[in-house]
This record gives structure tokens, sequence and C-alpha cells, in this order.
């Protein structure tokens, strides 16, 4: 990938530290002028970049703007594929249908998606997300894990357990699982998942994990009508988040896992799945195409599936609903 003069001055900025660098080597190292340098620096300035010129030292980044920038994320990245190779887009209708488009091109396995906002995010049963403007993080991650296609599923609740420990590592924040495919934060609705599967009929082509978090908004960033039930890290933490050091750890957080279901099964995701989870242990509503049940959620099982346990004591393994809490 060619990067351009000023990615390039970009990178060499972020990459000293708080350090002065100097601008007449990086106009030999790219055999341009200084002036060539010293316009970079300036365009940089205009996006939000604090930058002082220190005579005869060179310049230093004190600074940074909330930007998705390939140079931002990559030092956080200690993955060998995931987020490596990176598209991001300021606005798109949504990340999920446009990384579908480029799976079927064969980009690498780990290709990232992001845009700073989605005009048509999509939840779970093609419901709406709201995506807004430079306040979260809206990816979709092209994978192509060694799984079969009856794997697939449980990939939901792998990136769940991904997301938990991710918040955890970056934010301190505990945070919950609600099945299927819910992260919450006190109760609230922080961050969903869509998966969904190209495949042959033998065979996995790819698998699009979609990735909707809130972060930087604040109360008056939602719609009234979700106000009750969803909120952000910005809201429970009363802290600004770097997005794009989440997005880092949660590249490393996903691939260590994905890693792990490859080589040991739904076993080990499986217990850490049923720690985090909101679920276990509550009774419960589950409202499917075909019918309502309740009773109590005991656990899930090694595909994925809830299982309830009903008031007659018989289990029911639930592939997928809408589940209340009663």
């Amino acid at each position: 990938m060619n990067m351009s003069t000023k990615d390039y001055v970009l990178n060499k900025l972020l990459g000293a530290n708080g350090k002065a660098i100097s601008g007449q080597d990086i106009a030999d190292e790219l055999e341009v002028s200084r002036t060539a340098i010293w316009k970079c620096v300036k365009e940089l300035e205009e996006e939000g970049y604090s930058i002082e010129s220190i005579r005869k030292k060179g310049y230093v980044l004190h600074d940074s703007p909330d930007v998705l920038h390939e140079a931002h994320i990559t030092p956080y990245l200690k993955t060998e594929q995931y987020g490596r190779n990176l598209i991001i887009l300021d606005e798109v209708e949504s990340t999920q249908k446009i990384a579908h488009d480029e799976a079927q091109q064969e980009v690498p396995n780990g290709t990232l998606v992001i845009a700073d906002s989605q005009t048509g995010g999509r939840g779970r049963l093609a419901r709406t997300w709201y995506s807004a403007h430079g306040k979260g993080i809206w990816m979709s991650l092209i994978a192509r894990p060694h799984l079969s296609i009856e794997q697939a599923p449980q990939l939901t609740l792998v990136t769940a357990v991904a997301i938990i420990q991710t918040l955890k590592e970056v934010t301190g924040l505990e945070a919950q699982i609600k099945w299927p495919n819910d992260i919450l934060l006190n109760g609230k609705k922080i961050t969903g998942i869509l998966t969904e599967l190209q495949a042959d009929p033998d065979r996995i082509q790819a698998v699009i994990i979609g990735i909707g978090m809130n972060v930087n908004q604040q109360i008056t960033d939602f719609e009234d009508e979700i106000t009750s039930i969803a909120t952000s890290l910005r809201i429970e933490s009363g802290n600004k988040w770097e997005r794009t050091e989440i997005i880092g750890e949660l590249m490393n957080q996903l691939e260590k896992y994905v890693h792990m279901y490859e080589a040991h099964g739904f076993s080990p995701i499986k217990m850490l799945w049923e720690s985090y989870s909101v679920t276990i242990g509550k009774q419960l509503t589950a409202r499917m195409v075909n019918e309502t049940l309740r009773g109590e959620a005991v656990g899930i099982s090694e595909n994925g599936l809830l299982q309830l346990k009903l008031r007659d004591g018989s289990i029911r393994s639930i592939y997928s609903a809408d589940i209340e809490f009663d």
C-alpha cells in the first residue's frame, strides 16, 4: 500500500511518542522538499492535530483528534492478521454491506471495514442501529476461520467474550452479555453483534462479524425512544475514550479467541461466556416466530443454544429469540 507524504509524516509524529522529529530528515527519506513536509504539517494542524515547531529540533506532536486513521490503530495491534488490512470510510449505509462485497473479492482474512457513521446501520432481525457520527465504533470484520459451517453460529458468542475482555482491558469496566448478541453495562445496551455467513455447501468462505459500540455519546445523542435501554462508555464512566485503542485491542482479543475456538473447540469459550452472562439463572420469556416460552435460563449448549428450563422441568434449546427478563 502506497502511503501519502502526509500519512508518512503522521506516522513519524505518532511513532516519536512526544519527541521532536526532523523535518529535513523526513524530507531526505522521501526525497521531497522541506517545504512539502511543512505543508503536510499545516494540513495536519487544520485537521485538529496539535503540532509544535521547535527551531533546530523539528516537529513535536502534542495532541491528536479522535479520528479513525490507520496510523492511530496500528500501534495497538498485536495481531498476525486481524485489522492488518483496514478499509476506513467516513459515512456509509452499512459497514456490513461493504464487508460482504469486499469478502467476495477475496480480501485477506482479518480485513476490517470501519466507518465514522452509518446511515443504514442494522442489527439482528433487520432492526435499525443508531450510528452517530464520530461517537462510536461501527465496523465489520471479514474472518475466514478454519471451522465447519455448523460451528459458525458460535462466533457470535466468541465475539461477545472478546468484547467483554476488550472493555475490561481498555476501560476497566465490567460488562455483561445478554444472549444472544447484546453487551450490557449497568443493564443497558452498549454493543450489538451481527454475524453473517458466506459459505459454499461444504465450507465457510467468510464470516462477517458486525460490531456496533457506543463509545463517546452523551445522553442527548440518543433518540428519545432508546434512552431507557441504550448507553455508552462515556455515560457509564464519565470519561471520553480513544476509539482507535478500543478497535486495536478488540482485534487482538478477537484473533486470540477465534484461534482458541479453532484449536480447542467451544468448551473454553462456553465457560467464559457463561461467567459473563446476565442471562443465566434468570426467569425469562423467549419470543420466537412460532411460539413463546417461559422458564429459567440454565446455560448454553456446546453449540451455543440457550438452554431454557420450563416449568414442567423439561429443557428446551433456543436457537433464536427475543428474550425479556420476567
